[in-house]
């Protein structure tokens, strides 16, 4: 059976898309895992499917490169957004997408042909408790504290940006990602396995990082990751709420706002549509 996919990326975050607002999909676990590979498939970071849903405009399933299904993608939000408004299937800039983390509000700024250039979105605030991360640590709030991985002392921040995030404040460019991201990843202190986040402070407003993603490994971008980067900052006291801060990934700039009166994150980043195409199911 053929099937219609988009290949879509923000920042470098890229997925494979399927409209399923007609039909469903069956052996999703397998597809993602046959069509990520970037030899034998399409290539992405996993694949993304487009559903109907009974309290949003739309409902968005993200499944990672090793199959398993993921809560929330800050980057594939807004490429599912980008989708629903180029495609004629949504036409107004102010949109709600269902997620496994809730229902997300999306806001679309046009370019001069009327196309999706960028998306924000209310990521909702920042949660700590270790229960809903989850964290197996005695601590309520893990908030730089260390711990050991690889026989070297790392002070993490624990939080979940509807995805759970470890933050490491250090110099990404000296981290082995490749050796430490599944140390962390799979480490018992963490149940359902995490995302990990190597950042550094540029400067007041700008940071800069690395991630090693759950289920896919280093990937050139992390929306919640970005987000979580940004709460851990104001949580460990490096910055102020109500600040625009930018943060550098591999894939591009992502910029991150967090409201003072309600603590709702507002990212905001590039979306773009790289090919399109029918694949062997």
């Amino acid at each position: 059976m053929l099937k219609k996919f988009t290949k879509m990326h923000g920042a470098g975050n890229d997925y494979i898309y399927f409209n399923c607002l007609r039909e469903e999909f069956t052996n999703i676990e397998d597809v993602a895992i046959r069509l990520s590979d970037r030899h034998k498939g399409i290539g992405g970071d996993g694949i993304v499917l487009i559903c109907k849903s009974t309290v949003a405009d739309a409902k968005m399933r993200m499944f990672n490169a090793d199959g398993s299904e993921g809560k929330m993608c800050g980057n594939a939000i807004r490429c599912v957004g980008k989708y629903l408004y180029d495609n004629n299937i949504i036409q107004k800039t102010d949109i709600c997408i269902e997620t496994l983390s809730g229902i997300k509000e999306l806001k679309l700024f046009l370019d001069r042909q009327n196309r999706i250039e960028s998306v924000q979105v209310n990521m909702g605030c920042a949660r700590f408790h270790k229960k809903e991360i989850p964290v197996n640590i005695k601590e309520e709030r893990i908030i730089n504290y260390p711990i050991t991985v690889d026989g070297k002392v790392y002070r993490i921040t624990c939080l979940s940006v509807g995805n759970p995030h470890c933050v490491i404040f250090t110099d990404p460019r000296a981290v082995d990602i490749a050796k430490i991201g599944p140390l962390f990843e799979n480490n018992a202190i963490f149940p359902e396995r995490i995302n990990t986040e190597f950042a550094i402070q540029l400067n007041d407003n700008t940071f800069a990082m690395r991630v090693w993603e759950r289920g896919s490994g280093e990937t050139m971008a992390c929306g919640t990751g970005a987000c979580a980067v940004v709460a851990a900052a104001v949580a460990n006291g490096l910055i102020d709420r109500n600040q625009v801060v930018t943060v550098k990934l591999l894939g591009g700039d992502l910029t991150i706002y967090i409201d003072k009166r309600t603590d709702a994150i507002y990212m905001t980043g590039e979306t773009r549509t790289v090919f399109e195409g029918e694949v062997e199911l």
